[in-house]
């Protein structure tokens, strides 16, 4: 699976600089001169970082071969992405990347199964978006669980499931608006 790193935006300056819209947390390793990056459109790339600096807060990067503002511009909206294979697995037992998350069935306790994790979402506390129902379903509802010990219980990556052990409502149809 490959996962989205950064965002080529525009040009900066003449000499073949682009601004990156950064997607990750660790910026000045993914970004590091000499680091090989895939491209989505794939036939964009790869790009080899050459150089990099923060300037008001933007990162801005140039690639190798990249030469003038042209070849900047026509570089903008490509994704820079990395395999999901090539990150190392968190130090924490109890910490997940996101991508590790989407696609696990989701069950109750007694193993009722509920539905399927959808996306996460970062917004002050962690949030699962669980989509109840068969996966592609039109109109299926969804739920947002907080990612917390006390909701979660248990996460199996290698059976593909998540353990929700809510207060009543919290994952049955009939409560959801």
């Amino acid at each position: 699976m490959q996962l989205v790193v950064g965002r080529i935006g525009r040009p900066h300056g003449l000499r073949g600089d682009v601004s990156v819209e950064v997607r990750t947390d660790e910026p000045d390793r993914r970004f590091a001169p000499g680091t090989s990056l895939a491209t989505d459109p794939a036939s964009t790339g790869p790009l080899v970082v050459e150089s990099r600096r923060w300037h008001s807060g933007i990162l801005l990067v140039r690639f190798e071969g990249v030469t003038g503002r042209d070849q900047a511009e026509d570089l903008r909206g490509t994704m820079l992405v990395i395999d999901s294979d090539d990150i190392p697995p968190p130090d924490d037992p109890d910490e997940f990347y996101d991508h590790q998350l989407v696609g696990l069935t989701v069950v109750k306790p007694d193993g009722e199964v509920v539905g399927e994790v959808s996306d996460v979402l970062h917004h002050g506390q962690d949030l699962l978006v669980v989509r109840r129902g068969r996966t592609g379903t039109a109109g299926a509802a969804e739920v947002y669980v907080p990612f917390v010990k006390a909701l979660v219980p248990e996460v199996d990556l290698v059976k593909g499931v998540l353990v929700v052990d809510g207060p009543a409502g919290l994952l049955d149809p009939d409560e959801i608006a």
